[in-house]
């Protein structure tokens, strides 16, 4: 979920997520549009993102590396996901 810049000289563009696996990408995608409205820790993230005045887009974007973090998280520590053990960042 690196964001790739399109900077050439003095022009300063938007970053854009691209490259890497496009399938991993799309999965993510939607599993974090739907953790964006169903739970409780990446909605709150997302509220705050948007409420400071972020481009949804860019709130999702960062909804999935979020969600990224945590699944490696899990899988390294082998957990399951906890509502409780999660803080809202």
């Amino acid at each position: 979920m690196a964001p790739f810049p399109r900077d050439s000289g003095t022009l300063k563009g938007r970053r854009a997520s691209w490259g890497g696996r496009a399938h991993v990408r799309a999965a993510l995608y939607m599993a974090a549009l739907v953790a964006s409205r169903k739970n409780p820790v990446i909605r709150i993230f997302y509220q705050r993102l948007c409420q400071a005045g972020k481009a949804k887009k860019l709130a999702l974007t960062a909804c999935m590396r979020k969600l990224l973090t945590i699944l490696n998280a899990m899988v390294k520590s082998r957990t399951l996901w906890r509502v409780g053990a999660q803080q809202p960042a």
